[in-house]
This record gives C-alpha cells, structure tokens and sequence, in this order.
C-alpha cells in the first residue's frame, strides 16, 4: 500500500476565524484528525462526521508514532497542535519520526504570543524571546539562564507554561530574575484563553504581576526598557518616534 501524508498543523488559539487557511483546509482535506485531547474538542464543531483520535498530554511521542502508522496505511493525517506546530507543538517530533519517504508537510499557525500580544496591544513590535518554564524537558538551570540572559539583553520576554499546579515556584523566581535588570514599574500583560472562550486579561508591572491569576492557560508578556501604555494598551516602540514627526 502506498504512503499516506502527514500535515502537522498549528490551529492557532481555537477559533475558527483564527486559523489559517491552509489549516483549515489541511484538516479538512484529512481522512482523521489526530491530536491532544483539549485540541481536538477545539476543532470537532468544525468537522462533523470527520474521524478524530485524541490522548493525553505527555502522549506526545506515542501519538507521532499512531499518526505515522495510520500513514503507512495510506491516510491523510492531520496531527494538530494549538498556536503554531513549529512552536513548543508536535512539529519537531513528527519529523524526528517520519520514515525518509513519508511526506509531510507543516502547517504554519498563530501562536499563544501572537494571540496575547494582539489582545494587550502592541507589546512584540520589537526584539523579543519566548521561554517556557516547563522544566519537564528542560533543565531548570538552563531555563534560569536564559531568563538571565533574555532580561540582561533588554528583549521583551514571553512566558509559556507558567505555572501549574506542581510548579508554583518558577514564575517567582522568573520574576526575580527579570528585576534584577528591568524596573518595577515595566508593564505586563497576563492573557489567559487567548483567542478562545474565557479570554480575559490584565495589564499590571513587574512589581504586582504575581498579586494576579496565573496558570498553564496563561501567556505572560513582559516589556523591555520602552515598552509603555497608552489608552489600556502596551506598547513597545520600535524607533520610528525618534525618526519622525507623528
């Protein structure tokens, strides 16, 4: 039987009106849809009578390995992932995986950054790092340094996985590190369900981030040197106020 083929897709936050259109019709051009559990109940309602197959978190591995296998057999898979598949989603593992003959392809989505940063205003327009404080991949110790060297170097810093249930204490030492080289008063933005129901957020400083609700739904922004509000919006400019006349 000849090769199937694989789209990893980002969905983006959940909603329809926030996904590509190349991942709406990857998943619709698809035989089953294949993904984490809270993933595929985001995109059932679009897809009725499509087959779906959904697992747990930390599955990630044993579903690349069922994706492939349902491929093998000739099925157009598509294997999801919310925000962009590229960033902390099932990119990266699938095509560790794939056999050399397997097509497949990824499918470019809206990241939990893009999502919350477009929600608080416009606190990315300039450099900045994405780091995760999930320590379950990744050494504690490098993730502290990055944080270091993220602060030291003035980026504008996104926040991924937060803070769970059993790890409540990285988030405080983050925003430990981020003061010892941006002010107080810096703006923050907390977003949580971005792009999805129960969206909500906050604008707040350093200082008083931690006074809010923070959790593993939660991407937290936090400004550079610059970054300002104006109207209930962060903004990080990016130069042009010394360049021209507005």
């Amino acid at each position: 039987m000849s090769n199937g083929k694989i789209y990893v897709v980002g969905i983006g936050p959940g909603k329809k009106e926030n996904m590509t259109f190349r991942a709406y019709e990857a998943m619709e051009n698809s035989d089953i849809i294949v993904g984490y559990k809270t993933y595929v109940d985001l995109v059932k309602e679009y897809y009725p009578g499509k087959e779906m197959k959904s697992s747990a978190m930390t599955k990630e591995v044993d579903r690349c390995t069922e994706v492939l296998e349902l491929a093998r057999q000739g099925k157009t898979v598509s294997l999801i992932s919310s925000g962009d598949a590229g960033v902390y989603g099932m990119a990266g593992i699938m095509l560790e995986i794939a056999d050399e003959d397997m097509e497949v392809e990824v499918i470019p989505g809206i990241t939990a950054t893009n999502a919350a940063a477009a929600i608080a205003g416009a606190p990315i327009m300039h450099d900045y790092a994405t780091i995760s404080l999930s320590d379950l991949l990744t050494d504690w110790e490098l993730i502290k340094k990055r944080l270091e060297l993220a602060a030291q170097g003035d980026f504008v810093v996104s926040i991924y996985n937060p803070k769970s249930r059993g790890r409540v204490t990285q988030i405080e030492e983050a925003r430990e590190i981020m003061m010892k080289y941006k002010p107080k008063s810096t703006p923050v933005a907390i977003v949580r369900n971005a792009g999805r129901e129960d969206e909500r957020y906050v604008l707040t400083t350093l200082d008083e981030m931690l006074n809010h609700e923070i959790d593993m739904l939660t991407i937290v922004l936090i400004g550079n040197s610059n970054t300002f509000v104006k109207n209930g919006k962060i903004i990080t400019p990016r130069g042009y106020e010394g360049k021209y006349d507005y």
